[in-house]
């Protein structure tokens, strides 16, 4: 442990001389990629230097220890000392588990709704007034990708984009089916009914991660349709991208420009083809995959939201909670940091 510390603060150490060099300065992409690199080590590099100072505390405490007249304010200061120390390897375990590489990314969040027609549809927007709460209350910023509004309420499909700080390392968990048992406003005898609405959530695909030939893209231009306001279906605006090879469908119309349509359907095909190769490669992991908290797969299902009896299950952790009114007001907190908590203690334990 101590090793790989000393390496993370000589690492850092090196970036903060690098990033104060002149040519540096003036070179604005390597200055954003040091920094970045630098943002990465920063958790560790500051626990540490904690823990250093922990450790000199615990030998200066040991070496009072001598003085008969400072023996006793030495040992409360001894036990203080290991007590954070203790608790500081805690953290510092968790730190230096593997990273996802895609944890500080955007997210693009795809929900539809599924079972149960209307009630399906509706509950997809109430799940997106969740995530837009939730966002609002984190600093986070939401842009809309692409909706097909429901006749009754909600959507059919509302595909949007959060950005903000290491949003997938929060919203990862959100992938899968969402059930809902509650009594539908169509719903004449007051009897209570299950519906579900699936929800998909997709790292941003950096220039990086998904190189996109648009040689192997099918590009139709379109009349916007559905719910749009005024304006928005006058012109061929809506563009439909068709990816050949694997048969991917994106199609955007939120914007009146044509050139902002290509440009936001061109960004979730490559997210999409990314998260693609994602899984695939999970697949190729098999064991692996199946030992993480959630598939990601649409078709598991991952929570249920109770309305009668104001109460929401995930069932990948067994956690509940009798909230669930504060839950849909975006204060999904504790049911994220649930989840986060339990995959850090199995990656501990080694199941992953």
């Amino acid at each position: 442990m101590i090793e790989r510390l000393n390496a993370i603060e000589e690492k850092y150490n090196s970036l903060t001389e690098e990033l104060m060099k002149p040519e540096t300065l003036s070179d604005i992409k390597k200055t954003l990629e040091l920094t970045k690199e630098q943002a990465e080590l920063k958790e560790a590099y500051e626990i540490y230097q904690k823990y250093k100072k922990v450790l000199d505390d615990i030998e200066g405490a040991k070496e009072m220890c001598k003085d008969k007249d400072l023996e006793e304010f030495a040992r409360e200061e001894l036990e203080k000392a290991q007590t954070e120390k203790e608790a500081l390897e805690k953290q510092i375990e968790i730190i230096l588990l593997p990273k996802d590489p895609n944890d500080g990314k955007n997210v693009i969040v795809e929900i539809r709704g599924a079972a149960g027609g209307d009630e399906g549809n509706i509950f997809a927007g109430d799940l997106y007034e969740m995530y837009r709460k939730l966002a609002e209350k984190e600093g986070w910023k939401i842009e809309l990708m692409e909706e097909e509004k429901s006749e009754a309420g909600g959507y059919s499909l509302i595909s949007f984009m959060v950005k903000g700080e290491n949003v997938y390392s929060k919203l990862k968990y959100e992938s899968g089916a969402h059930r809902v048992q509650r009594v539908p406003v169509t719903e004449t005898q007051g009897r209570v009914h299950t519906s579900t609405a699936t929800v998909l959530v997709m790292p941003e695909a950096e220039e990086v991660d998904c190189e996109l030939d648009m040689n192997e893209v099918r590009i139709d231009i379109t009349r916007s349709s559905g719910c749009g306001g005024q304006g928005v279906n006058t012109t061929d605006s809506a563009v439909r991208l068709t990816h050949i090879p694997t048969g991917l469908v994106v199609y955007s119309q939120t914007e009146r420009s044509q050139i902002k349509n290509k440009e936001k359907a061109i960004k979730i095909l490559k997210t999409r083809l990314y998260d693609l190769k994602q899984r695939e490669r999970d697949e190729e992991m098999g064991a692996e995959r199946r030992s993480k908290i959630g598939t990601g797969d649409r078709s598991e299902k991952i929570r249920t939201y109770n309305y009668p009896q104001n109460r929401v299950t995930d069932h990948r952790i067994g956690f509940t909670l009798n909230t669930l009114d504060r839950v849909m007001n975006g204060d999904i907190d504790k049911v994220i940091d649930a989840l986060i908590t339990e995959d850090q203690n199995r990656k501990l334990r080694g199941e992953e």
